[in-house]
């Protein structure tokens, strides 16, 4: 496979850009070789700058549920465009979009758009310190939740993947503003409760974690989460920028039959465009200025292409519900397939899957959290992934990251993904 101009440009990027890369991950620092350079994308394919064709299961990181430059959207985009980028100021748009994720998730009363998962999660923390009038969050171990000072205190993601969970950078009162526990242990949740009396404002948790590989939280665990949050008025965030949309019509909250207080966004609600949305409760969301005293604040929060985007894609879904059906039958083929390939191989690797996200985790374990999760042998998924890169198919380049199948996956492109996966694994013994 002829990747020269892939090398080529990513020795010109480390030059200007830091690592060359303008998202960690995007390095394949921790799988090795060339990252590719990707020019388009077209249903379940995207091509590279060497003109190379790979089946995509990363989907720009799970906004492509419906696979790559849909025809709704991009005409969605091509309408909006006539009439300008950026404004500014309120679009009807904007309130449309407002509208349709509160009819589509049930907990959301009023929503704020923001740019990016990010900002969504850091707005929805302050949003709860100044209800509670109490300072110090619960995060769970792994789970990433952006890259705010607050979130990565044992984080997932690129910061798990580089080895780096508590980053250089984050002062020590945010360190101490910000509680550890153990996804899908409640005890470790009562402990901090029991010694933080009445100082917690928040727990936030990602209720299907993607970003240690996908974890589903035990269904006992999150209720009595939610049990906990309300004994003790705490506000409860899930973080669905990734699962939101993705995994159902309610997202993951829908799947576990939870309501949070608070929920974030990302992802799929731009259709592709970058943006980010938090929202919830009326009465929380109400303190939020210009209503009330709580600062936040973006100048192209909503802006006019990503509202444009994502209302295709969230009319989409409205009106084909059934997608989740297909998305699950597609997922579950590819699962089976897997764990064949698996299987033949005489090894336990685990296969992790909630609706069409899974992961793929080398050890023999199961992974129910992030002590389980950073058992996996980094070094031969490494080898596995540029494996499945040669034979075409383009998997997420870290072991802690979820990959994601769309409606635009074929049945052909999944028997070619299952038979790569066995090859992969064979000649990786």
């Amino acid at each position: 496979m002829n990747t020269l101009k892939s090398k080529n440009l990513f020795e010109e990027a480390k030059n200007y850009i830091p690592g060359g890369v303008n998202s960690p991950v995007r390095a394949f620092k921790s799988v090795g070789g060339t990252p590719r350079f990707i020019s388009k994308g077209i249903g379940s394919k995207i091509y590279d700058v060497d003109g190379n064709e790979y089946i995509d299961f990363i989907g720009s990181w799970g906004p492509h549920l419906f696979g790559h430059n849909p025809s709704f959207i991009k005409e969605a985009l091509l309408t909006a465009i006539e009439s300008g980028t950026s404004f500014g100021a309120p679009t009807e748009i904007e309130v449309e979009m407002a509208k349709l994720i509160c009819d589509l998730v049930p907990s959301i009363e009023m929503v704020r758009m923001v740019n990016s998962g990010t900002e969504a999660t850091m707005s929805a923390i302050r949003a709860a310190r100044g209800f509670t009038n109490k300072e110090k969050i619960i995060k769970f171990e792994g789970c990433y939740h952006g890259h705010g000072d607050f979130f990565l205190i044992k984080a997932g993601s690129g910061a798990l993947t580089f080895g780096v969970p508590t980053s250089p950078g984050v002062t020590k009162g945010n360190a101490a503003d910000t509680l550890v526990a153990d996804l899908n242990s409640i005890e470790s949740v009562k402990n901090l409760v029991v010694k933080n009396k009445n100082e917690i404002a928040a727990i936030i948790i990602e209720p299907v974690v993607g970003n240690m590989g996908t974890i589903r939280s035990n269904d006992l665990f999150i209720k009595k989460l939610r049990s906990i949050c309300n004994e003790e008025k705490i506000i409860l965030i899930f973080d669905e920028v990734m699962t939101g949309f993705r995994l159902a019509k309610g997202g993951a909250q829908e799947i576990l039959g939870v309501t949070p207080d608070l929920t974030t966004f990302g992802k799929i609600i731009g259709g592709g465009l970058p943006v980010g949305a938090y929202g919830g409760k009326k009465e929380i969301m109400e303190i939020i200025s210009p209503n009330g005293p709580v600062y936040q604040a973006g100048t192209l929060s909503g802006n006019p292409l990503a509202m444009s985007a994502g209302c295709a894609a969230l009319n989409y879904i409205k009106e084909n519900p059934q997608i989740y059906n297909v998305l699950e039958e597609k997922s579950s083929y590819l699962e089976n397939g897997i764990m064949r390939a698996i299987k033949a191989t005489g090894k336990s690797y685990q296969l992790n899957r909630v609706g069409s996200m899974m992961t793929l985790f080398f050890t023999e374990e199961p992974v129910i959290d992030y002590n389980t999760a950073v058992k996996s042998d980094t070094k031969l998924f490494g080898k596995f992934f540029n494996e499945m890169l040669s034979k075409g198919i383009y998997f997420p380049p870290a072991q802690f990251e979820a990959f994601f199948v769309s409606s635009a996956h074929s049945k052909e492109d999944l028997d070619k993904t299952i038979i790569a996966v066995a090859e992969s694994l064979n000649n990786i013994k």
